[in-house]
């Protein structure tokens, strides 16, 4: 009886052919029974395709992300904020939702916020995704993240004044400290805000010159454009004034220039005359308040100034000049005999 070796079986995917069980590697050398066209067909097949999945799965990731993010944008645009922005007329508010500055400028903050986070989460994404087409073409992808851990630290020790620019711009567009078009006074600058990026902010002052300024330097800012503003005037007067009348011209001109078509937007409540301020050595000091709408102070303090000089030309009161007492004494002439003594 002749005894036949049991019949050899071939494995169709064999370990060190077709890597981690690759599906097409092992169709093609079950039908083909070769190795080099197996091999061919995962390259050209197996791992395009693979990549291409990724690809597709990394943008409608993105897609969806985005989605969300502009939702999210869209909702504090249309948000309502605590603060009153703006005044109509005399002592009238009106409310954050109606003002349009406000909500273009809402609306900016928004935007803004929304581009960083899109640009964030892009580069989160595309990383992943990266690495994962990576380990795909067969390349060991753990030396890699150690380096990016390497060069991301380096990279924070050796930026850490932009990090510190990025941080405090992104804290200043969500807290709202100031936006394009307000008067502000940042260290020894003021003047008009023209940009305001996630690093830097652009100002130019009343001179026309343009100023940069990193946000991470900013420790402090004055803004003149908020909510509302107040116009002091300090009215000099001679001594010999009737302090009360001064007073009473005063809140007189003051109530005619609030009940005034033109300025009654800007003067948002009753002015105050605070009374007798100071002695100073030319004259006497009289204080006169006035609220105004956000950004309006110096436009009604200067009409309030020349209603106030035409007013005392009329009553005959006296805008007090530099003075200078001078004493004069004579001293005895050496020439002129002594008198008898």
């Amino acid at each position: 009886m002749d005894v036949y070796p049991p019949p050899t079986t071939r494995t169709p995917v064999a370990d060190n052919e077709c890597a981690n069980d690759d599906q097409w590697c092992a169709f093609v050398h079950q039908v083909t029974h070769n190795e080099t066209l197996s091999n061919i067909a995962s390259w050209l097949i197996s791992v395009p395709l693979a990549v291409l999945i990724l690809v597709i799965i990394g943008l409608v990731a993105r897609w969806l992300a985005c989605r969300l993010i502009d939702r999210l944008a869209q909702r504090a645009a249309l948000g309502v904020m605590p603060t009153v922005a703006g005044y109509g007329k005399v002592g009238e508010l009106i409310s954050e939702a109606a003002n349009p500055l406000v909500v273009a400028r809402r609306k900016q903050r928004a935007d803004t916020m929304a581009s960083l986070l899109k640009s964030i989460t892009t580069a989160v994404i595309a990383t992943i995704v990266g690495f994962m087409v990576i380990a795909q073409l067969g390349y060991n992808i753990a030396p890699l993240i150690a380096s990016a851990g390497i060069i991301g630290i380096a990279l924070g020790f050796g930026a850490q004044s932009l990090v510190k620019d990025f941080i405090s711009g992104i804290f200043m567009i969500l807290e709202d400290q100031f936006g394009v078009g307000d008067a502000v006074k940042v260290g020894e600058v003021t003047g008009t805000v023209e940009a305001v990026s996630l690093r830097v902010t652009r100002l130019r002052d009343l001179n026309g010159t343009v100023w940069y300024v990193r946000n991470g330097e900013i420790l402090a800012v004055g803004n003149m454009s908020q909510s509302w503003g107040r116009g002091v005037l300090d009215i000099h007067v001679s001594y010999s004034a009737d302090v009360q009348q001064v007073k009473a011209i005063l809140k007189e001109e003051a109530d005619r220039l609030r009940l005034d078509p033109e300025f009654e937007s800007l003067i948002i409540e009753e002015p105050t005359v605070t009374g007798l301020e100071r002695w100073d050595p030319d004259g006497i000091v009289v204080r006169l308040m006035l609220k105004t709408a956000a950004d309006q102070k110096d436009t009604v303090a200067r009409e309030m100034r020349a209603r106030i000089k035409a007013r005392f030309d009329a009553e005959g009161i006296e805008i007090p000049l530099p003075q200078r007492v001078v004493w004069h004494r004579s001293e005895p002439d050496p020439a002129e005999p002594a008198g008898p003594g």
